[in-house]
């Protein structure tokens, strides 16, 4: 960095001016040129900010770091929605970062959180692949990183299960463990992001409503899809419904298709060796 100016700038003003240069996409000039540049040094005065080297010019310097910036975003967002990378392709990918970190910029100092807005954003937009798909494909992503991040809590032991005297469990509340999450789509995400991850054969791209479970179990993430029966009564225990009014909410007489006795068993007994639930209130 250096300076023409018979006064200096200041270690500040020149941080926020390449800053805005930074984030400001298109040509290195439209970046010099725009509000956030020239609100803070003038575009007639930044030439003089960026020293030439022996290969390149000032602007081809500025635009290294600009290049570069970018696409440490697309990075972070590919950790995040490698699923959704996949079915775009890389190019497709990375024009759908650079408009949505137009739109939401990065303001933390952490990359954590740069792609909670991606599955709705992923959603507006009509020049992309099957963008509902798209939306639900991020949304799925997005909840497998929210359990991924979330605190550790202890799953309910078989003890504290059987000190549970059996007049009670109509009115016991099963409480769900941090690491859970409930989602339900209109494609068969789950079904995609398993054929990405060599699980299962690709599903056919077409509306289906599909119900899954995200947790995180000995500190891997899981899912488990769910049918909605399932999913209904699953989404009940976990908003804190009492166990009695949320098996009356399902098991509805009449019903299509029925739920047996043996199906709530099976349901049960995978939630509770899966370690969906930390507690049971009473």
């Amino acid at each position: 960095m250096g300076t023409s100016h018979s006064t200096d700038p200041g270690l500040d003003r020149i941080q926020r001016w390449m800053q805005a240069c930074i984030m400001t996409q298109g040509e290195c000039e439209e970046a010099i040129q725009s509000r956030a540049a020239q609100t803070v040094i003038p575009a007639a005065d930044a030439p003089g900010l960026v020293k030439p080297s022996a290969t390149m010019q000032a602007l081809e310097r500025l635009d290294v770091y600009r290049q570069m910036y970018l696409l440490r975003l697309e990075e972070a967002l590919a950790t995040d929605y490698p699923t959704l990378k996949h079915y775009l392709g890389e190019s497709e990918f990375f024009r759908l970062v650079a408009r949505y970190v137009e739109a939401y910029p990065s303001r933390s100092y952490t990359l954590n959180r740069l792609g909670d807005h991606l599955p709705e954003f992923a959603g507006t937009l009509t020049d992309i692949p099957k963008p509902e798909f798209c939306r639900d494909l991020a949304r799925l992503e997005y909840a497998v990183t929210l359990v991924f991040d979330e605190q550790e809590t202890p799953k309910l032991t078989p003890e504290a299960i059987q000190s549970v005297p059996q007049d009670a469990w109509e009115r016991a509340r099963l409480k769900p463990i941090a690491a859970l999450r409930l989602l339900e789509a209109d494609y068969p995400v789950s079904e995609y992001m398993g054929a990405v991850d060599e699980e299962n054969p690709f599903p056919q791209i077409r509306k289906r409503k599909t119900f899954v479970v995200a947790y995180r179990r000995n500190y891997l993430v899981h899912r488990l899809d769910l049918k909605r029966p399932a999913y209904e009564l699953l989404s009940a225990l976990a908003a804190g419904k009492q166990l009695g009014q949320a098996l009356m909410d399902v098991c509805v007489p009449g019903r299509k298709p029925a739920v047996k006795e043996s199906q709530l068993f099976e349901w049960f007994r995978d939630w509770m060796a899966e370690g969906l639930f930390q507690s049971v209130e009473i």
